[in-house]
């Protein structure tokens, strides 16, 4: 899917910060977890939102004063049978929403006891939805700006540029 370019919710911004994060959605199937992150993205809403199959990737840029946030966020299907890919999508991720049914009474317990970050959205109706990822933004670290495909330490690779150290072994060695 496609970011849409123009940053919601806080109209453009002139300073030179650019974060990057990786955000992932996490939660039961049928909780809500597309419908929130399109109403996010997009600002649609489908009464009828088709399950996730493994996960689904989005971007979505937000402006805080002098600093532009990019969320990579992946929103992980909830079903039984993905349950064991779920590591594979949040590994790295600096930031995870945990979607679930607000008739879940220990959500906010939960929460309050784990200093976690709790606020009740609505995809359908829009409350709280950009207030939940601007919150998000707020509290990730902006420490260095972070450009896509930069040596960061949320990315570190290889570089298949340097060239290889010879390895000496330590127990055959004569």
């Amino acid at each position: 899917m496609a970011n849409r370019g123009a940053t919601r919710p806080n109209g453009p911004n002139t300073g030179n910060k650019i974060c990057q994060f990786k955000l992932v959605l996490l939660g039961e199937s049928a909780v809500g977890k597309s419908s929130l992150v399109l109403r996010f993205v997009k600002g649609q809403f489908h009464e009828f939102q088709e399950s996730t199959i493994g996960a689904a990737f989005l971007t979505q840029t937000v402006c805080l004063d002098d600093t532009t946030v990019k969320f990579e966020i992946w929103d992980t299907a909830g079903q039984e049978r993905y349950h064991s890919l779920a590591p594979m999508y949040y590994r790295g991720a600096q930031a995870a929403i945990v979607v679930y049914d607000i008739t879940n009474e220990e959500a906010q317990s939960y929460a309050d006891d784990n200093s976690l970050l709790f606020m009740e959205t609505s995809a359908k109706t829009s409350m709280n939805v950009n207030e939940i990822f601007m919150a998000i933004a707020k509290k990730l670290p902006k420490n260095e700006p972070q450009n896509p495909g930069a040596n960061s330490a949320r990315g570190r690779g290889v570089d298949l540029t340097e060239p290889t150290q010879p390895t000496r072994s330590q127990c055959c060695s004569n």
